[in-house]
């Protein structure tokens, strides 16, 4: 049987039922519907073969999502190639309001076809492994604030005000073990928030350990390492980035990691005008709040303590220089941005954008050579 020249296939995933559809290639090739399938790997594996058998080149693509990349592992190591889609930059027109699985597989198909889909970053096992382990530690810090928040609120509606400056200290919590409600049920209230808090805190602990334990068996510890060595970042900081960014060889200049954090500003330019407004705040949230709370740490005048030396002294001479030259510069332009007058949420966002540019630099130096994420 002939086969005929090249396929690009869409696939709208989903838990249950992957919704599937074809383009053949050429402008005016033949884009079609082919239906719903099982969403298993086997029913995936045997309609890829079936797909080969009668097409000599594949090209897949599915919307990243909470389905994973198990897909795209499947289908890049049957030989095709598999396109993982941010849902985001899909173009999509204006006035276009339905929306169906069919719809949504025969656009992917097409736009795959034309070149217009961006694709992102798909990580290894073992990294997305390390990165799961990382945004668990985050979740946990989100509950550890939601609980606190809770006993604030609830020892503001009693009118009752610790006589402490440092909330969540030793003297804090031990003024609310020494409070007492008349009626019970608000003792017993206050003892389960405060129980919460507790377990939040220990449940962040062991993930912040398991981070620390698994780091040495990671093919970027070197770069985790390397970028401790910059003031402000550290375990946490600096494993946050090397997940999150993962190969940093696919970013070709500081700006364009910049960009993909979201921390260069807007532009709205025509002819001779040029306006620029506020950080765009596109791409990793996550990412992005981190440096900007590193990016404190330049307030104060450049200097090394004595944790950091130790974090300095293990990493190569190169890294060094970067670093040292990334605190004088940066703490020079926290002042000079102050003395301004610009506020200082505004020339800490600055830092934040240029410590992402040096943390480029660093990590592109401790990057394992010929060696991805």
């Amino acid at each position: 049987m002939k086969k005929h020249g090249e396929a690009f296939i869409g696939i709208d995933a989903a838990k249950a039922r992957n919704a599937v559809a074809i383009a053949e290639e050429g402008r005016d090739g033949e884009v079609r519907y082919l239906g719903e399938f099982d969403a298993a790997p086997e029913s995936m594996r045997r309609l890829v073969l079936k797909l080969a058998g009668k097409y000599e080149r594949l090209h897949f693509c599915y919307e990243a999502g909470p389905t994973g990349y198990g897909l795209h592992r499947l289908v890049v190591s049957l030989g095709h190639g598999c396109t993982v889609v941010a849902p985001s930059l899909i173009p999509r027109k204006p006035g276009d309001r339905v929306k169906t699985n069919r719809r949504d597989a025969t656009t992917l198909a097409r736009l795959l076809r034309a070149g217009e889909l961006t694709a992102v970053w798909v990580p290894d096992p073992a990294h997305e492994a390390m990165r799961n382990l990382v945004r668990a530690r985050t979740a946990a810090v989100q509950a550890v604030r939601v609980h606190k928040q809770q006993v604030g609120a609830f020892m503001l509606r009693h009118g009752r005000a610790a006589p402490v400056k440092k909330s969540w200290g030793a003297r804090y919590r031990r003024w609310l073990q020494e409070q007492r409600f008349e009626h019970p049920a608000d003792q017993i209230v206050l003892q389960e928030y405060v129980e919460a808090v507790r377990l939040a805190e220990e449940r962040l602990g062991r993930l912040e350990a398991a981070i620390a334990e698994f780091l040495p068996g990671w093919s970027l510890a070197p770069v985790v390492e390397a970028l401790m060595a910059l003031r402000g970042v550290d375990l946490v900081v600096a494993a946050t980035f090397a997940v999150e960014i993962g190969d940093i060889r696919r970013f070709e200049s500081p700006r364009r990691l910049m960009g993909h954090i979201g921390l260069v500003p807007e532009e709205r330019s025509t002819g001779e005008s040029i306006r620029r407004g506020s950080i765009t705040k596109m791409g990793n949230a996550r990412l992005r709040q981190l440096l900007v709370e590193s990016a404190w740490t330049y307030r104060h005048p450049p200097r090394i303590g004595k944790r950091k030396m130790a974090l300095v002294a293990r990493v190569p001479p190169k890294v060094r220089e970067i670093a040292w030259k990334a605190q004088s510069r940066l703490t020079a332009r926290f002042r000079a941005l102050s003395a301004r007058g610009k506020k200082l949420t505004v020339a800490c966002t600055a830092i934040a954008r240029e410590l992402a540019g040096f943390m480029w630099a660093v990590a592109l130096e401790a990057q394992p050579r010929g060696q991805a994420a």
